[in-house]
């Protein structure tokens, strides 16, 4: 027998074992035929893979659009990867925010007070984006790269294995079909070895799916040591972001006592007049005296407030969360009604706000004509 002859015998083979699949696989749909079942424990090990599966790539696919929020970056970085080339190195977004603020520092003139802001501003963004790019760097590793081993790798065997396992059970069920209709002895002998050997085949098959599919315990435990990885690797990031700010703000915070010298220290102004001095000083007593006049009058509108049983209707300066169900939360911006009653604290008003009240901070309230 020659290699063609070979050839031509085993497609005529595969092909006689194709149409036998598909005949008995349409037979069992329309139910005219009897289907082997799978055992319970074999049939919860594959929907626990199918769930694990389904999971593994929601979780996957978030992280991504988490640690990568521009999808044409990540499109970009996807197409790099299957041809299993590296991506260039990109500028990300606090990155490119602290050389604006550098730049822009460097043209308002590093000695004045807003340009030195800018760019210890500048410095710190930078280097928020470097901690960015090593919670990016890391999480691949650890933790994305687990997940998709799993779902590129693992998964396709058990897939893979799970097909063969189908159709070595449509080769079962095949097999006794067959059996049934057999009418001669000579026939019936021959279809039942064929059923010992399919049923034999079926069992070992399946016993290759239900070690494969026990594995999937170990794959949780798995990515359960990669999960522990990643939420490491946030808090080393997001405790490095709040350290930079931490130590920015305290950079911040000695600019007030300066802000006024940087100012005076001005290359490109003159030195003013004695008339511009003389009115700049008129200028700020004028306005420190009305500040003080307002300041009076508000206290004194809620002073007569406190005093009377009325109630009179304030702005929100600011927002304000609630300390106990005592307290009312407030939304900047938003009118509220105020009063007060017997005994209350002299910096607190009484609420109200539709059907819900409570107590408020006086020194977040502007009182309305």
């Amino acid at each position: 027998m020659n290699i063609m002859d070979f050839n031509m015998k085993k497609l005529a083979a595969d092909a006689g074992t194709f149409l036998s699949r598909a005949v008995q696989f349409t037979e069992e749909k329309l139910g005219q035929a009897e289907k082997t079942e799978l055992d319970a424990h074999l049939e919860n090990l594959l929907c626990k893979a199918e769930c694990t599966k389904l999971w593994t790539e929601k979780v996957m696919k978030q992280t991504e659009v988490l640690l990568q929020p521009n999808p044409n970056a990540r499109m970009e970085e996807f197409v790099y990867e299957k041809l299993d080339r590296k991506a260039p190195s990109r500028v990300n977004n606090p990155e490119l925010l602290g050389q604006h603020m550098i730049d822009a520092g460097n043209e308002f003139g590093p000695g004045t007070a807003y340009g030195n802001a800018l760019i210890k501003c500048g410095e710190t963004e930078k280097r928020i984006g470097g901690a960015d790019r090593e919670l990016i760097q890391t999480a691949a590793i650890n933790f994305l790269t687990p997940l998709r081993n799993f779902i590129e790798g693992d998964y396709k065997t058990i897939t893979r294995e799970r097909k063969l396992l189908q159709n070595k059970r449509l080769d079962l069920d095949a097999a006794k079909t067959r059996l049934k209709k057999a009418k001669v002895a000579e026939a019936r002998a021959a279809s039942e070895q064929e059923v010992r050997i399919a049923q034999s085949e079926f069992d070992r098959q399946a016993e290759i799916t239900r070690l494969l599919l026990e594995g999937i315990s170990s794959t949780h435990a798995h990515h359960l040591r990669c999960l522990n990885d990643f939420v490491e690797a946030q808090m080393t990031y997001y405790a490095q972001c709040y350290q930079y700010m931490l130590d920015l703000q305290k950079q911040l915070g000695s600019f007030p006592s300066t802000f006024l010298a940087n100012n005076n220290q001005s290359t490109t102004t003159c030195i003013p007049s004695s008339s511009n001095t003389t009115a700049a000083a008129s200028s700020a007593s004028v306005t420190a005296s009305l500040s003080s006049l307002s300041n009076v009058a508000a206290t004194t509108s809620f002073g007569e407030l406190k005093t009377s049983s009325g109630s009179r209707k304030a702005r929100v300066l600011y927002d304000y969360d609630a300390a106990n169900s005592t307290e009312l939360s407030l939304l900047a911006d938003e009118v509220i009604t105020v009063y007060s009653i017997p005994g209350m604290d002299s910096d607190w008003l009484m609420g109200e706000r539709g059907n819900q009240k409570g107590k408020v901070p006086i020194t977040y309230l502007e009182l309305l004509n």
